[in-house]
């Protein structure tokens, strides 16, 4: 008979890897696109071009009523509320249901960039757009070729 003395160095990768599995943001619920309500917030999209920012906000369900859009400073502000309400009464039954949903999302915009007067905006679709204008003195002058005198 001979003794079989264990190694416990043989597989020191799988208390590591569940360890570091576990600790990733997979589990982590509170950095998803939930608010501190259990509410969802709307996805949005920012780009920026040569002559203005650009940004998308998918919102289906709602209308262009629902919106409201404010630019404070350079700070902008899009925050919605939707109230329902529908009740039923039929042959000595009563229905009432209600839901509420609202949101609020704040952009802070490059101080001094933005052309306040012709911004615009849509709702299609299910998705809001607007459109932020830079000052022409923002704007990023193309390349030129300055000569040696």
């Amino acid at each position: 008979m001979s003794l079989i003395r264990k190694n416990r160095d043989t597989f020191p990768v799988f208390p590591s890897f569940f360890d570091d599995f576990l600790s990733r943001d997979l589990f982590n619920w509170n950095q998803s696109n939930y608010s501190s309500t259990s509410t969802t917030i709307p996805a949005v999209n920012i780009r920026e071009t040569d002559d203005n920012f650009e940004v998308e906000m998918a919102s289906p369900g709602m209308d262009k009523k629902d919106f409201n859009i404010r630019l404070d400073g350079n700070t902008l502000t899009i925050s919605s509320v939707k109230e329902q309400n529908q009740e039923d009464n039929k042959d000595n039954y009563s229905r009432r249901e209600f839901s509420y949903q609202s949101f609020q999302r704040t952009f802070v915009l490059p101080k001094d960039v933005v052309d306040e007067d012709r911004i615009s905006a849509q709702y299609e679709n299910g998705l809001l757009k607007l459109w932020i204008p830079k000052r022409e003195e923002a704007k990023q002058k193309g390349p030129r070729l300055i000569e040696i005198q």
